[in-house]
């Protein structure tokens, strides 16, 4: 019975209940729905703040800006890479499968169904808008609308007017010290009703989609979710390796946010835990606080490998050759478009309209095919988001020599020796103590 206290096995149970009820009650969708939206919200209420504070906190001291720079430097280096990868990776993958042969005509949409939506002006990327959209023309509303990219601008902006500050800009330091405090309360609050967001998620997605579009697009999916186990124990291990951490242990002491992003389909809502978990487990705050949410803007590996896949699928279906310049023009256009949407919902179908009009090679109304299954496509990709967006933290971090070492492998390793117990770091002081909530 100690089991059922330990968070991630609370997710579990509101997975599983949340699927047989999706099943046998397809009508609890809507209030489904409501749930999911509410638990989300809830979490979306404090990343804004989270990531400001974090931010300022790192970065404050005298002789930071150069720091953040090279930071930003290498994350961007990082990203690129990366990204380059999943993409290569998700064309690979599926011409060797091949998941678009064989659909039967009859799933084939046609010019006159549902296309219009997919081409009206609104689904274009307006690119001048996009650049000129990071600066914030008023601050207060992009922590309203929770604008990840203008917030970073902004911290870095007020983390170099307060150390000019020198010694006077200690009592701001020590207020966001307390304010960080407070909001990882919050946080901590939120966090123990994540089995029931699960379960919201999951009885919605199964309740409003239903098991039908598996059979005929489960080839698909089957390829998707390979590619990314692919991505994940090949590539990112590797990565791993060769910066001398485990993977494995590390998806272990962030197992909780990997179950709770499976019943939620949002990479989004466990940000501000993956920030302060990683800050626990050694690394710099500062580290943490650019690259994390850099990375869920610029680092989105699960939804690269949706993008290509999607494009390559799309062409098996409607029967089009690609030669190896249009897949060299795919990879460069999608490394480009892949940003373009950064902090926008549902960003996924939208870059893949988007890149689909740029190319002008493949039928739009395609689009229509992978309605059906984008929502179970969803939870892959975010999944993939968040470990992509962890291993580039650490990879930084060590890079940086901003780890705490004997930290980082005390509470990574141990992690992956218990599941019953939570350690839990001052970050200031690298004191562990054991929660009796999850004992």
């Amino acid at each position: 019975m100690k089991y059922l206290k330990v968070l991630y096995v609370q997710v579990l149970i509101g997975i599983v209940l949340g699927i047989i009820m999706g099943w046998l009650v397809p009508g609890f969708s809507p209030a489904a729905k409501i749930i999911a939206d509410m638990y989300i919200n809830l979490i979306r209420m404090v990343i804004a703040p989270v990531i400001f504070v974090c931010l300022v906190l790192g970065m404050s001291g005298a002789g930071e800006m150069k720091k953040v720079g090279r930071i930003g430097g290498k994350a961007i280096l990082y990203f690129e890479i990366i990204t380059t990868f999943t993409l290569i990776i998700g064309l690979i993958v599926t011409h060797f499968i091949q998941p678009g042969t064989g659909i039967p005509t009859e799933h084939i949409p046609s010019v006159n169904t549902g296309a219009p939506a997919l081409n009206a002006p609104e689904a274009q990327m307006d690119w001048g808008h996009f650049i000129s959209n990071l600066v914030p023309s008023n601050i207060v509303e992009s922590f309203a609308k929770g604008n990840i990219l203008q917030i970073l601008l902004f911290g870095i902006l007020f983390s170099v007017g307060l150390s000019r500050m020198g010694p006077g800009g200690a009592s701001v330091i020590r207020f966001f010290e307390k304010l960080n405090k407070l909001l990882f309360n919050i946080l901590h609050l939120v966090i123990k009703v994540s089995p029931i967001g699960a379960f919201g998620g999951m009885a919605y997605t199964i309740g409003k989609f239903g098991f039908a579009s598996l059979f005929v697009l489960g080839k698909l999916l089957f390829t998707f979710y390979l590619t990314g186990i692919l991505f994940i124990f090949i590539v990112l291990n590797a990565i791993a390796y060769f910066y001398k951490f485990s993977l494995w242990k590390l998806l272990v002491y962030i197992k909780e946010e990997i179950l709770i992003v499976l019943g939620t389909s949002s990479s989004e809502v466990v940000l501000p835990n993956i920030m302060e978990k990683l800050e626990k487990a050694g690394c710099d705050r500062g580290v943490v606080g650019l690259v994390i949410p850099a990375g869920y803007s610029f680092n989105l590996d699960g939804t690269s490998i949706y993008l290509s896949m999607s494009i390559i699928f799309l062409a098996q279906v409607f029967q089009v050759p690609l030669t190896l310049g249009h897949e060299l023009g795919i990879i460069a256009v999608l490394l480009i478009s892949s940003k373009g949407a950064a902090g926008v919902t549902g960003s996924g179908f939208l870059v893949l309209t988007s890149t689909l009009t740029a190319l002008k090679i493949i039928p739009l109304e395609g689009l229509a095919l992978l309605i059906g299954v984008d929502r179970f496509m969803s939870e892959g990709r975010a999944i993939v988001n968040v470990i992509g967006n962890s291993v580039a933290t650490v990879v930084i971090a060590k890079s940086e020599k901003a780890v705490d070492i004997p930290t980082f492998k005390r509470i990574v390793e141990k992690s992956s020796h218990t599941v019953s117990e939570e350690i839990t770091v001052d970050t200031a002081e690298r004191k562990t103590y054991h929660n009796p909530d999850h004992q």
